[in-house]
C-alpha cells in the first residue's frame, strides 16, 4: 500500500475510484459486492489490474473496532505530468478507517427530502462508477446543508431523477418498488445492488412528476443501509412499506 504523493493521479485529476465499506461484527460487510464494483470500474477506466487478495488484506488491516467504516481508494498511479494515462502499470492502493455514523434515528423515524437545484452532468462512460472526481457531490452536499431538508433528490441535466446527494433512491409507485436506471449518470451503490438481487424492483427513467405519485420512498447506501423518507417536499409518506426492506437487510448473513 502506497504513501500518498502529490503526483498521485487521484489527487491531481480525480483519476481514481473508491468504495466505503461498513464493518459489521468486525467483518467487511458485502465485500464481494464492493470488490465486484471496484474491479468493474478499474476495467472500464483502463486501470492495470489488482489482485482481490491484496485489496481485501489491506482493507482488513484497517479494522480496529467491531463497528466502523473502512474506505478503499484505488488510484491509477503516480508520477509524470499531464493527462496521459500511458505507462501506469500498477495502481496505487490506499485504505483508511473512521467511526461509523449513527443512523438509528433516521432509520426509525425517517428523513425529509427536497429537490436539488444543481443537476448531474451526463457521461455514460462514468455512469455508475464511484470515482474520485466528486465535485458535483460536494456541491450537492453543500446544497443539502443550506436547505431545510435532511436530503435532496438529484436529477440529471435532462430532468430525470437519478439519486440522492449521497445515496440511491427507491420509491413505491403503482404497487411496485422502483429505482432509476443509471446508464447516464449517478453511482450504482453496493446496497442498491444487494436490494436489486433480493427484491422485485423496476428500473426505469423517472421525472419529478412521477416521484410525486409515490406512496413510499427510501434512501440506501452501504453505511446507512435502508432509511425511509417520511416527507417529500410537502407530501407525507408512509414508513410501513419500508419496514420489510429493512428487515430483509437485517436478516442478511453479510
Amino acid at each position: 500500500m502506497q504513501q500518498l504523493s502529490v503526483s498521485d493521479r487521484s489527487f491531481q485529476y480525480g483519476d481514481g475510484i473508491f468504495s466505503t465499506i461498513r464493518v459489521k461484527n468486525g467483518q467487511l460487510q458485502f465485500w464481494h459486492l464492493h470488490w465486484q464494483r471496484l474491479q468493474a470500474s478499474m476495467h472500464r477506466l483502463g486501470f492495470a489490474p489488482l489482485a482481490e487478495v491484496e485489496v481485501k488484506t489491506a482493507a482488513q488491516a484497517q479494522i480496529s473496532q467491531p463497528e466502523q467504516v473502512v474506505k478503499v481508494l484505488i488510484s491509477r498511479g503516480h508520477g509524470g505530468r499531464g493527462y496521459s494515462a500511458l505507462g501506469f502499470d500498477k495502481p496505487d492502493l490506499y485504505c483508511s478507517s473512521s467511526p461509523l455514523p449513527d443512523y438509528a434515528k433516521a432509520q426509525q423515524q425517517g428523513i425529509s427530502v427536497g429537490m436539488a437545484k444543481l443537476q448531474l452532468g451526463i457521461q455514460p462512460l462514468l455512469a455508475g462508477i464511484k470515482h474520485t472526481s466528486r465535485l458535483e457531490t460536494v456541491l450537492h452536499k453543500a446544497e443539502v446543508e443550506q436547505s431545510n431538508f435532511d436530503e435532496l433528490l438529484v436529477c440529471d441535466s435532462q430532468g430525470y431523477v437519478t439519486e440522492f446527494s449521497s445515496a440511491n433512491v427507491f420509491f413505491y409507485l403503482d404497487g411496485q418498488w422502483c429505482t432509476p436506471e443509471l446508464s447516464q449518470a449517478g453511482v450504482a451503490g453496493v446496497m442498491r445492488s444487494f436490494l436489486l438481487s433480493n427484491m422485485d424492483v423496476t428500473l426505469g427513467r423517472y421525472q419529478q412528476q412521477d416521484i410525486q405519485k409515490a406512496t413510499a420512498m427510501f434512501a440506501s447506501n452501504a453505511l446507512m443501509g435502508v432509511v425511509p423518507v417520511c416527507r417529500y417536499l410537502q407530501q407525507p409518506l408512509g414508513l410501513e412499506l419500508v419496514r420489510p426492506v429493512q428487515q430483509l437487510l437485517l436478516a442478511s448473513s453479510e
